[in-house]
């Protein structure tokens, strides 16, 4: 998650609400996602790692290999700066553990689904994609733990320099040449790597600002409600 939001969407109230907002957007999030998969024509880079995994190794689940993928990257934010690694950072991998749980649980609750019609798949992703989003949203807007993949994004933009999002551009681009390369190597050709994919990255960042502006839309309004004087009666 980025750090460079609107302030009038983040919440630094209570804790507890913030916490139950913060896991129903871990939820949403994996269910979008298993939805995603389920419609068949792409998903996104680490989520095609991670699944392209499961047909290299079958006994470990999705979430298993996307907290594996967690832990690499959180060592990898101990390696790159290692004197500015805290012991805090350590935490991130109970969200993270959450995560892969939900995952594998809404896997296998939406196993279900097989939609014949291509068209039927696109509408599901596009859909798949609004609730990975607004997951993703309602986590931001807790303003709480970082996953260790966005911490080591915010690490390595941290020792560059460069902006937040280039660096995210080219962390996608390296999970899923990794995926792709080994699809080739282990199964002869890349999978989950699709148009879906491409509509997933696009998507999703334009739904997540969608929800931005519609918060702060509403936001306005309910203070603008608060200000408007009442009518005194004669």
């Amino acid at each position: 998650m980025q750090h460079d939001t609107d302030a009038a969407v983040i919440d630094n109230g209570n804790k507890v609400r913030r916490w139950i907002t913060y896991v129903a957007g871990i939820y949403i999030l994996t269910l979008g996602l298993s939805l995603a998969i389920r419609a068949g024509i792409g998903i996104s880079p680490q989520s095609s790692l991670t699944r392209t995994m499961t047909l290299v190794f079958t006994p470990l689940s999705q979430g298993n290999y996307n907290l594996i993928l967690e832990v690499i990257m959180l060592g990898l934010t101990f390696l790159v700066r290692p004197k500015a690694f805290k012991a805090g950072y350590l935490l991130s991998m109970i969200p993270a553990l959450v995560l892969a749980l939900l995952l594998d649980v809404n896997l296998w609750l939406t196993e279900w689904i097989h939609l014949e019609p291509y068209a039927a798949n696109v509408v599901l992703l596009v859909f798949a994609d609004a609730m990975l989003a607004l997951g993703l949203f309602m986590m931001i807007r807790a303003n709480l733990i970082l996953m260790p993949i966005d911490l080591f994004v915010n690490t390595i933009q941290q020792k560059t320099g460069r902006k937040w999002g280039n660096i995210k551009t080219m962390f996608d681009c390296t999970l899923l040449a990794l995926s792709a390369g080994i699809g080739l190597l282990f199964l002869g050709a890349p999978h989950f790597i699709r148009e879906g994919t491409i509509v997933n990255a696009i998507l999703v960042g334009q739904y997540v600002k969608g929800y931005f502006f519609l918060y702060e839309k509403f936001v306005a309004r309910k203070r603008s409600a608060v200000l408007v004087p009442a009518p005194v009666a004669d």
